[in-house]
């Protein structure tokens, strides 16, 4: 008989283990689907959450209820060190995400995230899509250049953000340029605030050639060794994450401004954290790299105030 594997999530500071049956689906141990997912996304205190308080209840529970899927299914490979194992949680989840297009999910997130996708007509292609970029993880933890990089990025962070587009309001194509765009931004810098961490779990996001170009060995990375050469590298990764940002402001659709604002918001904050690692020097290694909740609050009210007095 087969172990039975676990995803795991946090609720309330604790972790909560939602095991799977033996026939490979989850069962559920909360009975209030919104509720576990408003507190799992409260309780995270991400930049996440704070790009969303000002949303319309409807749509911010629905994306409340993007992101547990989001951070769920991203524990899959977080929380597990097992590929083994890892390969069956993230199976459990494609059939769960099958479920939910079926009317049946199990989990309660899952179950909360069907709610969503009838509501607001979400395809199922971007879901499973972010799956693919979870798989990713499983199967691969080196690029050799950003070309083989940036299908990885689409995954976890572009499709996220087009399905938040539909969440806002927008239409198909309206704004597609501008979410493809934010969400490289975003996670080109995640990938640099998280490039210790990410190190530590085995993976590396630096392109093999850029490190090379720039005389920075995978040995030093993993030995979170700064130097002048780490500087270098990561100017030019924060370079790429600027420009991804302007591209996205080139493509901002004005008309839909007041729909955008809980994605300005999103990426208003980003560039706030692009900023405070480069008034760092890059130094990554020396503690965690956040942007304060009172500045995150301001930059909320300015792009409130901007969408709705432009």
């Amino acid at each position: 008989m087969r172990a039975v594997p676990r995803v795991r999530s946090l609720v309330a500071g604790k972790a909560v283990a939602v095991q799977f049956s033996s026939a490979g689906r989850l069962n559920a141990g909360w009975r209030n689907a919104a509720r576990h997912v408003s507190a799992l996304t409260r309780r995270s205190r991400s930049n996440f959450y704070y790009s969303f308080l000002l949303l319309p209840r409807p749509q911010r529970e629905a994306i409340f209820a993007v992101y547990a899927f989001c951070r769920s299914v991203d524990d899959v490979v977080d929380m597990e060190a097992n590929p083994v194992i890892q390969r069956q949680n993230l199976m459990a989840w494609k059939e769960e995400v099958a479920r939910c297009f079926d009317g049946t999910p199990d989990h309660p997130v899952a179950h909360r995230l069907a709610e969503v996708i009838k509501n607001f007509r979400l395809p199922r292609e971007s879901f499973e899509e972010i799956l693919n970029g979870i798989e990713m993880d499983i199967v691969k933890n080196r690029y050799e250049t950003f070309e083989d990089l940036r299908p990885y990025c689409y995954r976890v962070a572009s499709v996220v953000g087009l399905i938040c587009l539909r969440v806002f309001g927008c239409r198909a194509d309206e704004a597609d340029d501008y979410g493809v765009n934010l969400g490289l931004a975003l996670q080109l810098t995640n990938i640099m605030r998280d490039v210790r961490a990410d190190a530590e779990r085995g993976r590396i996001y630096l392109p093999r050639a850029e490190m090379a170009r720039f005389g920075y060995p995978e040995e030093d990375l993993l030995a979170s060794r700064y130097t002048p050469a780490f500087v270098a590298l990561m100017t030019h990764q924060a370079a790429r994450a600027r420009e991804y940002f302007n591209r996205a402001q080139a493509a901002f659709p004005r008309a839909a401004r007041r729909r955008l604002m809980a994605a300005e918001i999103m990426g208003g904050i980003y560039r706030r954290l692009l900023w405070t690692i480069e008034a760092r020097h890059y130094n990554v290694f020396d503690g965690p790299v956040r942007v304060p909740a009172s500045r995150k609050a301001w930059i909320a009210l300015s792009c409130w105030a901007r969408a709705h007095f432009p």
